[in-house]
């Protein structure tokens, strides 16, 4: 009987992905949270804190390919597991950064330390997008990586009033602090609880076969897959594909939306809309709520749309270009004062982006097979420089113009290009093949009529 009914244990693993990538934003919010107080307490100017903001994305950006290649090479469990208490610890560093005396020492240690935790979370996404593939069938990959790309936004309903109330209340030291400490403990958890499919001790034969039949990669991190290694010659593959360049236009232009959202959004309400940090950590968990609904939404709507028979590419698209395009309402925001006006628009923006943000999906079904890591790596090296930039970028149009009008301006300008880039540039979407991998037509019998090579898409 146990052998015919499949376990569940790919639910357990993608619980785990939410959880660490809940930590994960969380962690990329402290600064954010405390931004205001830590530029009233050491006097640090807008364009200091957009430098500080961006140390981060700067540092994630260079550990993209080291990181997807570590990856490839050791496996998803010890080096996501490393990467964890290492982001972690440099995290609660943070909070000792008050008992730097000049405040341009202060901006010098915030920046190296914000740096660290850049770079020792370069290997979360493309860790998470290899976990999927291996886990999950073609079917259900959308939902799975919408369920952890989602987390971002929880992160921000569940932990912005925490770390609000507690910088209100216990300073902006002990938000560096708490988050720190939680991380350490669960990359101890993570250790226990993550496994490869062939290895987990929970699964049965019924749940792999129905995960490897239905195009999970589960043998990623076999032995034998990485004692061959990835090759980053493999690189120049990767950058002359032209969809998988418009995959990263796309992703550094939606990413530059959920930076404005993950660095300067809490300071645009106290700044221009006199708020207190307090209503702000709440107000900014609105909008993050619709966020993750949409995340969620996305996902569901794009594998749904994919069993019903639509293509690959009308399946990941569709949620992406009309998500994108409703993010554009921010916009709005510069027209209205009204306060629950401001958050109900950014609501909807943020419904939009979450709605509109399947590019790790888009990931798990190009990758090629022997490089999920790299390419993973890749996409996240490109999708964040919009990391770097987006902060220096606000921070001097802020500088600049006295107000953050021309800033919405900005991302939202961000959401148009992806848009175009889904529609224009990506063309359909496949699995990418190394040239020493034997390709679909190859492998099939010459008789094979064509479809065969496009159902080998659809599923793979």
């Amino acid at each position: 009987m146990d052998s015919l009914k499949p376990t569940k244990v790919r639910y357990q693993i993608l619980l785990m992905l939410f959880l660490v990538t809940t930590i994960n934003y969380a962690d990329r919010a402290t600064l954010s949270i405390a931004g205001a107080s830590i530029q009233d307490d050491l006097g640090i100017s807008a364009v200091s804190l957009g430098y500080i903001f961006s140390a981060f994305g700067w540092a994630y950006v260079l550990g993209q390919i080291p990181g997807g290649w570590l990856l490839d090479r050791f496996g998803s469990k010890r080096v996501y597991a490393v990467g964890i208490f290492t982001w972690s610890l440099f995290t609660l560093l943070q909070s000792f950064v008050g008992h730097v005396s000049a405040a341009a020492n202060a901006v010098v240690v915030l920046f190296v330390l914000r740096a660290m935790v850049g770079l020792a979370e370069a290997p979360s996404f493309p860790g998470n997008a290899r976990i999927v593939a291996a886990w999950f069938p073609s079917a259900e990959r959308g939902t799975a990586s919408a369920v952890f790309n989602s987390a971002q936004y929880f992160a921000t309903v569940i932990f912005a009033p925490i770390m609000g109330w507690v910088t209100f209340t216990l300073g902006w030291q002990q938000v560096f602090f708490l988050m720190g400490a939680l991380g350490i403990i669960f990359s101890g958890i993570w250790l226990i609880t993550i496994y490869s499919p062939r290895q987990h001790p929970r699964i049965n034969q019924a749940e792999l076969d129905h995960i490897q039949n239905n195009g999970g990669l589960v043998d990623m991190d076999s032995a034998s897959a990485k004692q061959a290694g990835p090759g980053l010659r493999h690189i120049g593959t990767l950058l002359k594909n032209r969809m998988l360049l418009g995959v990263y236009l796309g992703q550094y232009c939606i990413n530059a939306i959920t930076y404005f959202f993950l660095t300067w959004f809490p300071v645009y309400l106290v700044k221009e809309h006199d708020m207190t940090i307090l209503k702000a950590g709440f107000f900014a968990s609105l909008p993050a709520i619709c966020g993750f609904i949409g995340g969620i939404l996305g996902g569901v709507l794009s594998d749904a749309l994919l069993r019903k028979g639509y293509s690959l590419s009308v399946a990941r698209k569709l949620p992406i270009v009309v998500g994108l395009l409703l993010s554009t309402s921010m916009l709005a925001c510069n027209y209205v004062d009204a306060q629950w006006l401001i958050i109900g628009f950014m609501a909807l923006a943020f419904f939009g982006k979450g709605l509109g943000a399947l590019g790790w999906a888009v990931v798990a079904d190009t990758s090629p097979k022997k490089i999920a890591g790299l390419s993973g790596g890749m996409f996240n090296t490109f999708g964040n420089f919009a990391a770097i930039t987006t902060p220096i970028i606000i921070g001097y149009i802020v500088s600049a113009t006295g107000s953050f009008e021309w800033a919405l301006v900005y991302v939202a300008a961000n959401a148009v290009v992806a848009v175009c880039s889904y529609l224009f540039i990506v063309g359909p979407i496949h699995r990418v093949e190394l040239p020493e991998e034997p390709s679909a037509s190859n492998s099939a019998p010459t008789s094979s009529p064509s479809p065969t090579l496009k159902a080998s898409h659809a599923t793979d």
